[in-house]
């Protein structure tokens, strides 16, 4: 069994899919399996990735969850690693990774650093923290720059296939819709400071489409997400307050993307779902953001924060 299996979904990256690919062959630590789904490409990122010794699976396009999906499905390793095909590796994170989980946690973090078509990079120190429970980890983790991105971590297949985790299909935002839940239920959850994995924005990417009938569907399946989200901590045990007030944040905020009618149906419905109610008031400043929120989110964002 290989220790890592690296999951990587393709579709219509040509420009970048060599640059990602090498990251991985590169790699100072070997022990790995790369799991290609070409999600029905229609440029040369077939071809690309045909000639590397990687497993490569075609199929329709079906999207980035389903891809994912199937990677999990046909992984042998020890441990999962989600990988964009448009992102990078730094050469020694597997390595780094491996030293890192002589004690078997469920989930171990490293961190992240952008970078855009100017080559411009951004990095984002985080502070490391020992094995703790998921309840525990997700405070922490809450006060990182990247939260949800389910490349930020790597996964014991184990816990994954035991919790039956899957993303959510033909949905955007599809890992806000789970990775939070992964962490939170996890038994083990450890971070390092190491920055090992190149997220790129690139202009024409999915999540940076300007069309406004796009941004409304992202804002619906985030609304499903949360609704999901909460009513799945709601079956567990788990101390979710701050789950609660992480996840009705970024909705909060989400709203804000739309124009005006449509942002006024929205805070109509965070109303009647209760979704400010479960912002966190434990403070005097969280006392006042929770005032100004349900006055105005888009206030609140624009002047305040």
């Amino acid at each position: 069994m290989p220790k890592f299996s690296i999951i990587i979904p393709v579709y219509n990256v040509d420009k970048y899919l060599k640059r990602c690919l090498d990251s991985v062959k590169y790699q100072t630590f070997t022990d790995y399996e790369v799991i290609v789904i070409n999600d029905g490409s229609t440029d040369k990122s077939e071809e690309i990735a045909s000639k590397y010794n990687y497993q490569v699976i075609t199929t329709k396009h079906y999207g980035v969850s389903s891809a994912r999906n199937l990677g999990i499905k046909k992984a042998k390793g020890e441990y999962l690693v989600f990988l964009d095909s448009d992102d990078f590796l730094e050469k020694d994170l597997l390595r780094k990774l491996a030293k890192n989980i002589e004690d078997s946690p469920d989930i171990l973090r490293f961190q992240v650093q952008t970078i855009n078509d100017q080559g411009e990079i951004v990095k984002y120190e985080e502070e490391a923290f020992n094995s703790l429970l998921g309840e525990e980890a997700f405070k922490k983790i809450t006060k990182y720059h990247f939260v949800e991105n389910a490349w930020c971590y790597i996964y014991k297949r184990s816990y994954f296939l035991k919790e039956k985790f899957k993303f959510m299909e033909d949905t955007v935002h599809e890992d806000y819709g789970l990775i939070p839940l992964v962490i939170i239920k996890a038994s083990s959850v450890k971070a390092i400071s190491y920055i090992g994995y190149n997220y790129y924005r690139r202009s024409g990417s999915i999540m940076n489409n300007k069309d406004y009938e796009w941004t409304k569907r992202k804002v619906k399946d985030f609304y499903n997400h949360y609704l999901y989200l909460d009513k799945e901590i709601a079956k567990t045990n788990i101390n979710s307050k701050v789950f609660k007030s992480f996840i009705a944040n970024s909705l909060i905020l989400k709203i804000c993307e739309l124009k005006k009618n449509d942002y006024k149906i929205y805070r109509k419905k965070l109303v009647q779902d209760k979704v400010f109610d479960n912002l966190l008031k434990d403070t005097f400043p969280r006392k006042i953001k929770y005032l100004f929120l349900k006055i105005s989110p888009k206030i609140y964002y624009k002047f305040v924060k």
